[in-house]
């Protein structure tokens, strides 16, 4: 299983130092940069789309609560801050978990292996995950929520919708939510058929019943089961290069 990528994002030198070095006896873990606040962190996660964040809370510009608002695709976030206060709003943001300082190497352990979990349990096979494979319409995808499991041809899906550290698969009337940003999905499903309408949203173009000018040169698509969804402006340039006689 490849290493989760992960960055660190605190605006004190000497904790992030601590957390790296922590994190050098976790083999699963590969720490592939750090930041220093708000500003950093977003251009940083914008551009790498680490798996993970180590987030502080208490930030001078930015607090962590706050960057992760301004993110589009948000990877799985672990919060370390000083501050016990703030727990409840973490897991509102839907972290994975929270941890205080002075960090407790166990504690970061339980941490580390909650998130080893998430990574395991995802919608793709394990065949998919080790292939390069693009999925399709007629490819058969195995998908988890709580204790609820489908396996299904992912021409039932419909769309995707990103919730958080969530993605939200719509298919017949099922509504399960899987812990993975829409980016990972994207980067697996065959483009031909599976389209990114918006930051927020991708569609299955076998869905598509119809297509409307919408506003400021952007486009609405209606979907078989009557979900309306705007395709942005800048992608619905892209639609129309592509699928356009």
């Amino acid at each position: 299983m490849k290493p989760i990528q992960t960055i660190i994002i605190d605006d004190e030198r000497l904790a992030r130092e601590e957390l790296k070095s922590l994190l050098s006896e976790f083999i699963e873990i590969e720490v592939i940069d750090e930041a220093h606040n708000g500003e950093d962190a977003l251009e940083k996660i914008n551009r790498l789309k680490p798996d993970l964040i180590f987030l502080d809370v208490s930030m001078p510009g930015m607090t962590g609560f706050e960057l992760v608002k301004k993110l589009d695709d948000i990877p799985q976030i672990i919060f370390v801050t000083a501050f016990d206060e703030h727990a409840m709003k973490a897991f509102d943001l839907q972290a994975i978990d929270y941890i205080l300082k002075p960090i407790d190497p166990t504690r970061l352990a339980q941490a580390i292996k909650r998130v080893s979990a998430e990574n395991i349990d995802s919608m793709t096979s394990e065949e998919d995950i080790r292939s390069n494979k693009m999925l399709g319409p007629t490819d058969k995808v195995f998908i988890k929520d709580g204790e609820k499991c489908w396996f299904i041809e992912l021409d039932k899906i419909r769309m995707m919708e990103s919730e958080g550290n969530y993605v939200k698969v719509y298919f017949d009337q099922f509504r399960p939510m899987i812990l993975r940003s829409l980016n990972n999905f994207e980067n697996k499903l065959n483009p031909e058929f599976f389209f990114r309408a918006n930051r927020k949203y991708l569609i299955n173009l076998n869905h598509v019943v119809s297509v409307e000018a919408w506003f400021n040169g952007g486009l609405k698509v209606e979907l078989s089961k009557g979900e309306k969804i705007e395709i942005s402006r800048r992608q619905a340039i892209r639609f129309k290069e592509i699928f356009s006689l």
